[in-house]
């Protein structure tokens, strides 16, 4: 069966797990997704599934377009259309037209790799793109802050070696993060609720890969229960740390409301020297 299937990053949250853990969460959403094309090997050269995700008009693409989805008979034109390469063929278990559902590729608790675009940063200097300390603030270099300094050697090589880290475009970078799980499925909004941050801006292009399934997997809490599920000892565990929290806030409030015994001389000897100067001055005044 196919393991791959596009999407679209839709919000990053935070939920709970069964065992009270907070953790990110990243919403996707996985469709409509559809096959438009079947590539074999003795016709292209090679084993591979072209996948559209999304819908709009037909009337916004053009003819070689329209030619080229004619044989997927599709109502709305795909959003995005990417090829997915596979080792070997599929046989009869998906056809062109055939809907991709998230249910049917995906479970809770298997391990998936993410595969996006990062955000663009535009043209950016070295301490933006690479990290460099800059030059020093002082000494008179005012104006070498956030300079890359010296770029390579004089007479010999008499160049710039490839690969040297100076200024350019940053972001727009294809990235694929691994070892991230599937949390949750909603069957009926086809979307995924996976465990971690994903790259791209909202509603950048994601490809969705299956990788294998987590060892030490603890599905979502309900929305709106307060109550955790736990085992005895996780549950005496639990509370131990709690008591332990409890007689080390208290012991700190003791030794703050306990003033310093050099202290307390202090405060009684300024206000015994303010009683005595007060009926002093007033005296002076008086006369």
């Amino acid at each position: 069966m196919l393991n791959t299937i596009l999407g679209i990053k839709k919000e990053v949250n935070q939920r709970f797990t069964q065992d009270g853990t907070r953790i990110p969460v990243t919403r996707i959403k996985a469709g409509p997704c559809y096959v438009v094309q079947i590539r074999d090997e003795k016709k292209d050269g090679y084993h591979a599934v072209q996948v559209g995700w999304g819908e709009k008009k037909m009337t916004k693409i053009k003819k070689p377009l329209k030619g080229h989805l004619r044989g997927a008979k599709l109502e709305k034109a795909p959003r995005f259309l990417r090829e997915i390469r596979l080792e070997k063929p599929l046989g009869d278990e998906i056809k062109v037209g055939e809907r991709l559902k998230v249910a049917d590729i995906f479970q809770p608790g298997d391990q998936i790799k993410v595969t996006g675009w990062s955000k663009g940063k535009g043209f950016t200097g070295v301490v933006k793109r690479w990290g460099f300390k800059g030059g020093p603030r002082t000494h008179g270099q005012s104006d070498r802050e956030r300079a890359p300094g010296s770029i390579g050697q004089g007479t010999t090589p008499g160049r710039v070696h490839k690969g040297k880290k100076m200024p350019g475009r940053a972001g727009n970078a294809r990235i694929a993060v691994k070892g991230l799980t599937i949390q949750a499925i909603d069957k009926e909004n086809e979307e995924l609720l996976i465990k971690g941050l994903v790259p791209g801006a909202q509603n950048g292009l994601l490809i969705i890969t299956k990788t294998g399934k987590t060892k030490r997997f603890v599905p979502l809490m309900e929305v709106g229960k307060k109550e955790i599920e736990e085992t005895e000892e996780q549950r005496t565990e639990r509370l131990r740390r709690e008591e332990e929290a409890k007689e080390a806030l208290v012991a700190a409030g003791e030794t703050e409301a306990k003033p310093q015994s050099g202290q307390e001389e202090k405060s009684v000897e300024e206000k015994e020297k303010k009683t005595k100067e007060e009926p002093v001055e007033e005296a002076k005044d008086n006369g």
